[in-house]
């Protein structure tokens, strides 16, 4: 189903993430620029959305005003009903690079957020044994159990990119922000981790935002992907996956998922010559 971004709009009453109208300026020195302009988007609970557009439309800076990391200049973003006016507590969040700490084992990493985040830090110490068996539970689950005590230069770019997902995701956080957490692994090394990804979110269900420039894992993950235009970034077009899950690898190489992944292609060079 093709739809145009109105129909996700902040009017979109069981959203649970909403940008209403948001405009950005970066301010630098004696120059400004306009980085995204009356952004709307609604996402509901529970739902995995992706975010694609040409380079410098304002991917990357999307996540940083739906995380408070950034204040917007106008427009309102709202998080379960709550404006967000600064860093959103207990958000997940995972990035291109695995950020691991080299000083601290696998299941260390992992527990990171929760010697951080409420109400875990205050439980820790006299609940630890929980806690190590959660995280032990979250390593299983994405096949890195065995390489619990290991540091983090002594596995592999996809090993390191698993534990960075589930550092992002053990204090079950109700939103993760994923920003190209795949795009510097090889090929066949990404595809595996999409399988990973979705295994996680059909288990637990958060509410999802991946920022990718990779069209195939948008389609792969995503319930539906918006389109951003070009600087200032604003979301032109809006696509449902009506893909049934559990996705595959042979689910890829089906016409149906091809032809989504045509359309946004489509739709992106559209907006860069635009």
């Amino acid at each position: 189903m093709m739809q145009d971004s109105s129909s996700s709009g902040p009017g979109s009453g069981s959203a649970f993430v909403t940008l209403d109208k948001v405009s950005l300026v970066y301010q630098q020195a004696e120059t400004s620029t306009l980085a995204v302009e009356d952004l709307s988007l609604g996402i509901k609970k529970g739902e995995f959305v992706a975010v694609v557009g040409p380079s410098g439309c304002g991917k990357s800076t999307l996540m940083k005003l739906v995380t408070g990391l950034m204040p917007t200049t106008k427009g309102a973003i709202t998080i379960d009903g709550k404006v967000v006016t600064g860093p959103t507590p207990g958000v997940g969040m995972a990035f291109q690079n695995s950020t691991l700490l080299p000083w601290r084992s696998t299941i260390d990493n992992v527990m990171l957020p929760l010697e951080i985040v409420k109400p875990h830090k205050h439980q820790l110490r006299r609940e630890r044994d929980r806690y190590v068996a959660r995280a032990m539970n979250l390593l299983r689950t994405v096949s890195l159990h065995e390489f619990a005590d290991k540091f983090p230069w002594q596995l592999s770019g996809g090993m390191q990119q698993r534990a960075n997902v589930c550092r992002a995701i053990i204090h079950d956080p109700s939103l993760l922000m994923l920003d190209e957490p795949f795009g510097a692994l090889d090929a066949f090394t990404r595809e595996e981790l999409w399988g990973v990804m979705q295994k996680l979110w059909m288990e637990r269900q958060f509410t999802a935002i991946l920022i990718t420039h990779d069209l195939r894992e948008a389609v792969f993950l995503a319930d539906r992907v918006f389109v951003m235009s070009k600087r200032p970034g604003r979301i032109v077009y809006e696509r449902e996956v009506d893909i049934p899950r559990p996705r595959t690898l042979d689910t890829t190489f089906e016409p149906y998922f091809g032809q989504i992944v045509h359309e946004l292609r489509e739709r992106i060079v559209e907006v860069k010559h635009s």
